[in-house]
């Protein structure tokens, strides 16, 4: 199959880049695995897989000897290719040389800052090490500057859609009623038995979902063969697609003629499969995993001349805050700060979304704990802030109000925690926050109460004074204003006061 202009273009360029480490970002759907697999060999090449169902996906692209490192297999040492599980693979080094490869490839890049992927990366001493992701940037991703060196390409999903290659997406959330708040983590992603049995009971919600909400061919994501079979035991025609299927392509044929409204599987369709026409995903399998929740929608981004666009359909419920990905996680917005009470507004077009979340986000409870959000994200990045009173907002910059409807910004960084400035200049964040800390002194000293944390943070525990409740509760009469701090009550008054809503420098 030949290779597309854009995925030639990535192909040609990492091939006649110098020895080192780079970076490719490429939205799902676009072909990561095509491109990364047809990149110049002149040795042995390791593909590293953060998750083990991905692991043999990429060996029926290569027309020489390949292995597998996962679980009971080994690769011979012959092979050519070895694509290994991240987990296996740390514990196996011993079984190689540390220049057995000359190229080593990692799919879902984004994880590479992990002690595992460092272990591996650390041992090997390849010619060249690329790392793929379909994650976009954002300000709370852990970075990895000390991983890779630059990013090299970039195509996120606006790109895609634009440019033809993927379809439009319309979101919609559905409440299911689970509860995940007390199911445990296991490898990044719920534990599945647990979820399981939390996701026990919900297929009546999520058959109806389906009758209220599904525009034409449906591919239904869940979490179980059991809930398979009772997801479609409730909706007419549907038909039940598990590891065990043996007709797979018959039905994808009869799914595409539409003879068959919905398909509904077990972490089947995630990755890989040729699927001409899905107009609705609905996910009905909670994940953790951006890069799982990225590969369920990419079964519907394929364009086809009978769809307009991609329906996507998340079925939600009760998780811990900031764990659960939807929508908005294939932009990379952040909704800490979006109070749980206003995520069910959080639907329509795709990119539409980060408007709505900064304006769900313009609340007080959201004032109050940005601060929170804004110091822990500064210490895990081991950024100096320089104790500027910086709001961050859901696209990942971050931003200062200041009097005369004036606004100092910074974008989000990249995944190496770089930032392209509005001059089209590009450097370290620190260096934009010094920069930025440089021009409020220099700018703005008059206005230091309202720029400054550390000023509020000196008093900021005490119980909030009458005169701040007042000017609180004309302005917010709806508010529960009774237990504020000064500190608190001085953040919603720097947003009353300082804030609005638009765009600045």
């Amino acid at each position: 199959m030949p290779a597309r202009d854009y995925q030639q273009e990535c192909i040609d360029l990492v091939d006649n880049l110098p020895p080192g480490r780079y970076l490719v970002q490429m939205a799902t759907g676009l072909g990561k695995t095509y491109t990364f697999t047809h990149l110049k060999r002149t040795g042995r090449t390791l593909i590293l897989s953060h998750r083990e169902e991905l692991v043999r996906q990429p060996l029926h692209w290569y027309d020489c000897e390949t292995g597998v490192e996962m679980a009971a297999s080994h690769a011979s040492p012959t092979a050519e290719v070895v694509s290994a599980s991240v987990m296996t693979m740390a514990r196996r080094l011993e079984r190689f040389r540390q220049d057995d490869f000359s190229l080593v490839v990692v799919d879902e890049a984004h994880h590479a800052a992990s002690r595992t992927y460092r272990s591996i990366l650390g041992y090997f001493q390849p010619e060249k090490v690329v790392g793929f992701t379909a994650t976009p940037n954002r300000g709370d991703h852990v970075r990895l500057d000390d991983v890779f060196e630059r990013i090299v390409f970039q195509k996120d999903l606006r790109w895609g859609i634009l440019n033809g290659y993927l379809c439009d997406i319309t979101c919609k959330r559905v409440n299911i009623g689970y509860d995940l708040t007390a199911i445990h983590s296991r490898n990044g992603d719920y534990a599945p038995g647990e979820l399981a049995e939390a996701m026990d009971g919900t297929a009546d919600a999520i058959a109806e979902a389906y009758r209220k909400h599904a525009k034409g061919a449906t591919l239904i994501f869940a979490v179980s063969v059991h809930q398979c079979q009772e997801i479609a035991a409730r909706i007419p025609g549907a038909v039940v697609v598990t590891g065990e299927t043996q007709n797979r392509a018959e039905i994808i044929e009869r799914f595409t003629r539409r003879e068959i409204p919905c398909l509904v599987n077990c972490m089947v369709f995630t990755e890989g499969t040729d699927m001409p026409l899905v107009e609705t995903v609905i996910i009905a399998r909670p994940t953790q995993s951006d890069s799982l929740y990225t590969q369920m929608v990419g079964r519907g981004l394929r364009p086809h001349p009978d769809k307009e666009k991609l329906h996507l359909i998340d079925c939600v419920g009760s998780a811990k805050p900031g764990r659960l990905q939807t929508a908005p996680s294939l932009l990379g917005v952040d909704l800490s700060n979006v109070p749980e009470r206003k995520l069910d507004e959080l639907e329509g077009e795709l990119f539409d979304l980060p408007v709505k979340a900064v304006s769900l986000s313009d609340c007080p409870e959201s004032w109050i704990k940005n601060v929170q959000i804004v110091d822990l994200w500064a210490k895990e990045q081991n950024y100096q802030t320089h104790g500027v009173n910086w709001f961050k907002l859901p696209d990942g910059s971050m931003t200062v109000s200041l009097m005369d409807r004036h606004r100092l910004t910074i974008p989000c960084p990249d995944a190496l925690g770089n930032v392209k400035l509005y001059s089209g200049e590009v450097v370290p964040m620190q260096e934009a926050l010094d920069r930025a800390y440089k021009r409020l002194n220099e700018s703005y000293a008059d206005q230091q109460y309202v720029w400054d944390a550390n000023k509020v943070k000196q008093w900021g525990r005490k119980p909030a004074s009458e005169a701040q409740l007042r000017v609180i509760r004309r302005r917010l009469p709806k508010f529960d204003a009774e237990n504020l701090t000064k500190g608190e009550a001085s953040q919603i008054m720097n947003r009353l006061c300082y804030g609005y809503k638009g765009h600045g420098r």
